[in-house]
């Protein structure tokens, strides 16, 4: 029993595998070569026709972006400009000229108007079934509009000249 044990703690663990490496900078070669440039790099350029063009290193690069088709400037302080938000490793080789560029849900629903109630309180589903979101029941004692939290419709008391 323990000449099996020792047999199979001398077995190695791992297979050994060659230590050479191929180096690039090797004495012989005249120079290193520059670092390609990345895609996020190039802009289309519809004036000429040609699909990408090289920018030209004078401009700067942080040039203000609009948030989204509908809104210019970020809803949150937390939140940054689309045009340093795609930085990093992991946009490198990303053209954000032909990314998606949703609108914004508060400037769409901003232009809803707000729903008139006669009672005192308003009853939000969002639209209802699997598309919805829970019931939620909004007071509206306070005067002005009061908005739903979780669709943001927005909801007000129908004045009346009879008060109950």
């Amino acid at each position: 029993m323990l000449a099996r044990y020792v047999a199979r703690r001398s077995v190695p663990l791992s297979r050994a595998f060659s230590q050479s490496t191929f180096r690039l900078d090797t004495p012989e070669s005249p120079s290193p070569k520059p670092p390609a440039n990345s895609l996020a790099d190039y802009t289309p350029n519809t004036a000429t026709g040609s699909p990408l063009t090289i920018p030209n290193k004078n401009t700067p690069t942080g040039s203000l972006v609009a948030q989204s088709p509908n809104y210019a400037t970020t809803w949150s302080p937390s939140q940054l400009p689309r045009n340093l938000a795609f930085t990093g490793a992991r946009f490198e080789q990303t053209l954000l000229e032909y990314q998606p560029k949703p609108e914004s849900a508060m400037e769409m629903i901003s232009q809803v108007p707000v729903i008139m109630v006669h009672g005192r309180k308003a009853v939000c589903d969002g639209g209802g079934g699997a598309l919805g979101h829970p019931k939620v029941y909004i007071n509206l004692d306070q005067p002005g509009p009061r908005s739903c939290g979780y669709c943001g419709v927005r909801y007000e008391q129908e004045h009346s000249d009879a008060h109950h």
